[in-house]
């Protein structure tokens, strides 16, 4: 059948906004106890509630967590780490309350935390002693005024004293993890202004009969190392990440020689940027045997690891992306995903390789010839340097461009900014490709999956280094004759909505733009933000205040007299991170030049979106702006969006 002609985005296709929140949720926070397998489902149609569910050995799943009740936590505001299992009975934070409640089979859910201001992540359960061992961040206004971070004991059959504290006096705490015995509890610990990603120290104490430590010990890290998922082995060696080769390896602690060893020495991440609590990238189906995941040029790789020979053996399977890994007896669970199939729970069999779907995050399927695959691509950037990026070409088996048309690119750069894009399948940007523009997904100088030294390009260069990379691989690939040079767009969120300000500020390159709850003024950002992220910019910027002029000169509040293109700007009224006046000033001094501009804001909404309802109207929206600053018809109706100055 022969293609209808018709101008780049305008073609018909049917992943539609709908198509991508109907039945479709959010999967992480993998978990085991016995044969029991848990995970976390955050559903849009449910206004983001997050759902602990339970499948069983015999393949029946059903909710832990029953409406209203909502698993997340907002230690260090991303959370994660929300929840922990022990023997059929959940422990969960809640989301408005932030207390920790009990699902125990034929109970009804029990508080055994008080209802004060304190919040809990990352449990790790000691069923001998009946405690929790767990960070807590309290916000009762003893102590800093952004919070007080501890690891603290829980009772677990209700603590009205919300913990008794176990370790203090240091900015940050995660991974308290129990040694197999009880005996021994580790944990990772750093202070401003570092991040977890700039350097950590992994510690470790003997327990006492009353859950008291004693004998704390520094054994490995410090400001220019990053410790990452702390691990005791069956027999109770403790196994780690670092990066102190400026890759993250992993190491075992040996007690005798009070020394770590290599397990296995390679120019690959088995670690991630510690955003949320309880990632993990490698578990124990023995002692001598572990399941990891690592990446590779960006890409993931799932493998085994003899502690014994050290050798590594990768393990094929259909999936390219791997998280929350854990590993039973004989068998491996995980999230995973491809560049064709969105993200799943999946057991995979060690022994067979047969990979079972336990749970997909979308139950529609879309026609492959309307998917576009990524392409893995390095262009050059500034001094002499590379850069990383996936392409997306224009792709619909129903239509083809006009003759000698170049297709619009949207260059996509990604939040944290320590953070980094996938090749996995993403039906947003398949939105996009699928009607005919073309996608950039840029792994800037700063992102993870590199090593060290491509993460740390960013130091004292944000607003530059990523900027420049998202417009030297936009530039590429018009070189290249595949993108219209008249036609660039860029867009992202939260520190990628940063990004795309400062590009749009900073450089004449791109024609317009879409900022998710974006920064718009660094040092608006430096004094009003959360604790975790309170001094982040010290290493991204330059110490504030000593460095404000930096801050001043890279903000795109203070120099919009530069912009001469249209943008959207979309804000969650509820975010605590990046607050709403970002980018409502930034949507007034736009409109006071007169350029077109439309600001969408959302009731309920936090930083990051969650609701269905949401998620389809700023697509749409974002779809109906480009329609209107370029010109192409679109192939189906959405809801009108309105754009300030648009004539």
């Amino acid at each position: 059948m022969a293609k209808q002609i018709a101008p780049y985005g305008s073609w018909k296709s049917p992943i539609t906004s709908d198509l991508i929140v109907a039945e479709t949720v959010t999967l992480r926070g993998v978990m085991l106890d016995g044969g029991d397998i848990y995970w976390v489902e955050l559903r849009p149609a449910e206004s983001g509630r997050m759902v602990i569910v339970r499948r069983r050995p015999n393949g029946t799943t059903s909710d832990v967590n029953p409406p209203p009740f909502n698993a997340r936590t907002r230690v260090h505001e991303y959370g994660g780490g929300m929840y922990s299992v022990a023997d059929g009975a959940v422990y969960s934070s809640h989301f408005p309350d932030q207390r920790l409640y009990r699902f125990a089979p034929g109970a009804d859910p029990a508080p055994i935390t008080p209802a004060v201001d304190l919040r809990y992540a990352d449990g790790a359960i000691d069923r001998r002693r009946g405690l929790m061992f767990c960070v807590r961040e309290d916000h009762t206004g003893k102590g800093d005024p952004l919070g007080v971070n501890t690891i603290v004991s829980l009772r677990l059959d209700g603590d009205d004293s919300g913990g008794r504290v176990a370790v203090s006096g240091n900015d940050f705490y995660s991974n308290p993890r129990l040694s197999p015995d009880g005996r021994r509890l580790c944990w990772l610990t750093w202070n401003h202004p570092n991040m977890p990603w700039d350097g950590t120290e992994l510690w470790a104490a003997d327990v006492a009969a009353d859950g008291s430590l004693n004998g704390a010990k520094k054994l490995a890290g410090g400001k220019d190392e990053s410790i990452f998922q702390p691990e005791w082995s069956p027999e109770g060696v403790l196994h780690f990440v670092s990066d102190r080769t400026g890759w993250w390896n992993l190491y075992r602690w040996n007690d005798a020689a009070s020394d770590e060893e290599p397990l296995h020495t390679m120019d690959a991440e088995f670690g991630l940027p510690q955003w949320v609590f309880r990632q993990s990238t490698y578990a124990f189906e023995s002692a001598e045997r572990i399941v990891c995941s690592y990446i590779r040029n960006g890409e993931s790789h799932l493998a085994t690891l003899n502690t014994r020979t050290r050798e590594l053996k990768e393990i094929a399977t259909p999936y390219t992306e791997f998280y929350s890994l854990r590993v039973g007896p004989g068998f491996a669970a995980f999230v995973g995903s491809s560049a064709t199939e969105p993200s799943a729970i999946v057991q995979l069999d060690l022994e067979s390789g047969s990979a079972q779907v336990l749970k997909r995050s979308s139950a529609v399927s879309v026609d492959p010839d309307y998917v576009s695959l990524p392409q893995a691509i390095e262009f050059p950037t500034e001094n002499g340097l590379t850069a990383h990026a996936f392409f997306y070409p224009p792709r619909n088996r129903d239509f083809a461009a006009p003759p000698g048309e170049k297709p619009p690119l949207l260059v996509i750069s990604h939040g944290g900014p320590t953070a980094a894009t996938s090749p996995s399948l993403d039906l947003e940007a398949q939105y996009w490709t699928s009607r005919g523009i073309a996608v950039l997904d840029v792994n800037y100088g700063g992102s993870t999956g590199y090593g060290r030294a491509y993460r740390e390009r960013l130091k004292d260069g944000w607003g530059v280094v990523d900027v420049d990379d998202c417009v030297n691989g936009a530039q590429y690939l018009v070189k290249r004759g595949e993108a219209d040079g008249e036609r660039l767009i860029i867009r992202g969120g939260s520190a990628g909505g940063y990004t795309t300000l400062a590009a749009l500020t900073f450089r004449n390159v791109f024609k317009a733009g879409a900022s998710y709850f974006g920064i718009s003024d660094l040092e608006t950002m430096a004094q009003d933000t959360h604790k975790f992220e309170s001094r982040y910019l010290d290493g991204l910027v330059g110490p504030y205040p000593a460095a404000r002029q930096t801050y001043v000169e890279r903000s795109p509040i203070h120099f919009t007299q530069n912009l001469n293109c249209p943008m959207i700007l979309f804000q969650g009224l509820e975010d605590k991170i990046v607050p709403p006046d970002q980018s409502e000033k930034m949507f007034e001094a736009v409109r006071a030049k007169e350029l077109p501009v439309a600001y969408v804001a959302y009731e309920g909404e936090q930083h990051g979106f969650r609701k269905a309802t949401t998620i389809k109207h700023s697509l749409d929206s974002e779809l109906y702006f480009y329609s209107k600053i370029f010109k192409f018809e679109l192939a189906e109706k959405v809801e009108p969006v309105r754009i300030e100055n648009l004539d």
